[in-house]
């Protein structure tokens, strides 16, 4: 068909750049069964909750930056369980540009060695709300970005062996920033963490700490440059003896590197039951043994609010005393009146007792001796 008159007879060049671009780009890879994905070019995504999803999806979009899994039933994450030799897989790296993996609430109980290798770029790990009995002493290698650990009420039910796996766990975790091990039944926190050079915070809130022992305390310090990481330790049950010398003498010193620490209270002994750690005076803190310590023998308690509650009681003694007083000097003529009658009274009595005992000391008024036995009376007139 000729082209009418006024009109250029080279085509538009749109059309075919158009269909050599949709031929020449790779299709976006589909979403996985029973999760959710949206957000572009950060690519997100959210597994919906269910039983029978007992493991990581293996078709995950490489271009994913943040995976969720919530409400599953994976109960073991096993070696290189996000990694693999899957479509886009690139010497084990599946998911190279994922930063952000959530996987709360999914009744997992072990996280073997290596469980999340092939995540070069993962800086925040969630692992909270599970159940977890056995962890992998390399369960967190291969994570060299990662920035953010949370573990929170997710240890409490591990086996005896929990905290040295633990301890050799965090160990590599260079970078770490954060660390959340929030309702675990801790009785000690874990050394391994405190030595991170680049640990911001450490929150080890509702646990069984009893406290912080030298090790721990002396791990906590830092030289040169290096961030002082800061602690939150409340609802924990502090034994306020002479065992908890050393910590309330770091939180004097350190008040700002542990937020709550207005928020400590003592547990033990009874006579400090839920007193705040801080009111108390180091010095005072002593030590005793046996029934002694537990009854709190040995401790001296008297701080600030019970001195000031002696101060009280002896200002309510001496205005007593004071009143008292001042009704004897409003009353001292009747007193007076009193006092005087009780002597005349009193000498009056006395004067009884004395004529009393002159009337008895009278020998007229004794009594006249008896006859002796045998003897028989006699008139004057009988002659004999």
């Amino acid at each position: 068909m000729a082209p009418r008159a006024g009109q250029r007879g080279l085509w538009s060049p749109l059309p075919g750049l158009l269909l050599l671009a949709a031929a020449l780009s790779r299709p976006a890879a589909p979403c996985p069964f029973q999760c959710y994905c949206f957000g572009s070019p950060r690519l997100m995504l959210r597994c919906a909750s269910g039983a029978e999803l007992r493991q990581p999806p293996r078709d995950v979009p490489p271009d994913a930056r943040n995976l969720t899994i919530v409400g599953a039933n994976l109960t073991v994450l096993r070696a290189a369980a996000f990694a693999g030799g899957g479509e886009g897989a690139t010497d084990g790296v599946r998911l190279p540009l994922l930063t952000a993996l959530r996987l709360t609430h999914n009744n997992i109980e072990v996280v073997e060695d290596g469980a999340f290798d092939g995540l070069p770029s993962l800086a925040a790990l969630d692992l909270s709300h599970n159940p977890l009995r056995a962890l992998g002493y390399r369960a967190f290698r291969g994570l060299p970005a990662l920035r953010s650990l949370q573990l929170n009420h997710a240890l409490a039910r591990g086996s005896p062996g929990m905290l040295d796996a633990l301890d050799a766990a965090l160990a590599p975790l260079a970078e770490l920033r954060l660390l959340g091990l929030v309702g675990n039944a801790l009785s000690r926190l874990p050394l391994a963490a405190l030595r991170l050079p680049r640990l911001e915070q450490l929150d080890a809130r509702v646990n069984a700490l009893a406290g912080l022992g030298p090790d721990e305390l002396s791990a906590l310090e830092r030289d040169g440059d290096l961030p002082q990481p800061r602690l939150l330790l409340a609802d924990n049950p502090l034994s306020c003896g002479c065992t908890s010398r050393p910590l309330l003498a770091w939180l004097h010193n350190a008040t700002e590197r542990v937020p709550d620490a207005r928020r400590l209270r003592c547990a033990s002994p009874r006579v400090l039951l839920d007193r705040p750690l801080m009111d108390l005076d180091e010095a005072r803190l002593g030590c005793s043994d046996g029934d002694a310590h537990e009854s709190g023998e040995g401790i001296d308690v008297a701080g600030p609010e019970l001195e000031a509650s002696y101060v009280f009681f002896g200002l309510v003694l001496a205005l007593i005393g004071l009143i008292f007083l001042m009704v004897l000097y409003l009353n001292r003529r009747g007193i007076q009146r009193w006092m005087h009658n009780l002597r005349e009274a009193c000498r009056d009595q006395m004067e009884g007792y004395h004529y009393r005992y002159e009337q008895d000391a009278d020998p007229r008024r004794a009594p006249a001796p008896a006859a002796p036995a045998g003897s028989r009376a006699t008139s004057p007139g009988s002659g004999l």
